[in-house]
């Protein structure tokens, strides 16, 4: 069934004031000296009434964050105590509430995966990042893919594949030799990993209001497991991937450093 494209992601200054934060930290010492330092310097108010939620820690914080808030209208400003920062600002202490003030605000929108498990279970769970689809033994996995219920691919031979958000672009997508997406792309990345036929099949670009149907094929003999972010379900027969129509989140940057130039700047990279 045709779908109008939805809106835009959009970039804009936060309108809101910002007199209550709320901190949360990763369980590093690191991540957890600053949520002390901060909490002293601005305190730290319950989420349920804070402005913005500051997240002290790495990307894996910033989507465990933005899963626990999502479409709460809550904005999400990340601030890099971890090995991985993608998805956060720089760590500095001063002018912190002018910081967010003048941040950006981009609107995300997470992606609804349903797997259907071997005895006919179904389980439900979204991903910020991706779904991904790997195999669980030495045996390659066996896929058909369709797109709004027409096959694209009668079967794809690999180690699995990924449906990638433009947020998770950057992430296991790029790993796998996927292509980097603007934020405000309308577009989901398909990616396959280590593809062996068609060997030369590298992916393709899909609106993001298409919904992608991914039967694995002798699940018996070769079993696949569905992944949306880091919930993981093993041994799944049929996958359904689409981007979320009513659900978002609210991630912030700092305006000298918005996520459109830290693509650019990623695009670049060699």
């Amino acid at each position: 069934m045709n779908q109008s494209a939805p809106p835009l992601p959009s970039n804009r200054i936060h309108p809101v004031p910002l007199d209550k934060l709320a901190f949360v930290a990763s369980e590093t010492e690191e991540a957890r000296a600053a949520l002390r330092s901060l909490s002293h310097r601005y305190g730290n108010v319950p989420a349920e009434q804070a402005d913005a939620i500051v997240a002290l820690g790495g990307d894996g914080l910033m989507l465990q964050t933005l899963h626990a808030y999502m479409d709460s209208r809550k904005p999400i400003y990340g601030m890099n105590r971890g090995s991985v920062g993608f998805l956060m600002n720089e760590y500095r202490e001063d002018d912190l509430k002018d910081r967010i003030a003048k941040a950006d605000v981009t609107t995300i929108r997470p992606l609804e995966m349903t797997a259907t498990g071997e005895k006919g279970e179904t389980h439900k769970a979204l991903a910020i990042n991706e779904v991904s689809l790997l195999r669980q033994t030495s045996q390659a996995a066996r896929l058909r893919i369709s797109v709004d219920g027409r096959v694209r691919l009668e079967e794809l031979v690999c180690d699995g594949c990924i449906v990638s958000t433009p947020a998770g672009s950057t992430a296991y997508n790029l790993s796998a030799h996927g292509p980097i997406l603007p934020i405000s792309a309308q577009l989901l990345a398909l990616t396959p990993i280590s593809a062996f036929r068609p060997r030369r099949w590298r992916g393709a670009l899909l609106p993001n209001w298409a919904r992608v149907d991914i039967e694995i094929l002798d699940p018996q003999k070769r079993p696949v497991s569905a992944s949306a972010d880091h919930r993981e379900f093993r041994r799944v027969t049929h996958v359904a991937i689409r981007e979320s129509t009513d659900l978002e989140g609210l991630i912030m940057f700092d305006s000298d450093h918005g996520w459109d130039e830290r693509i650019l700047t990623e695009m670049f990279r060699y």
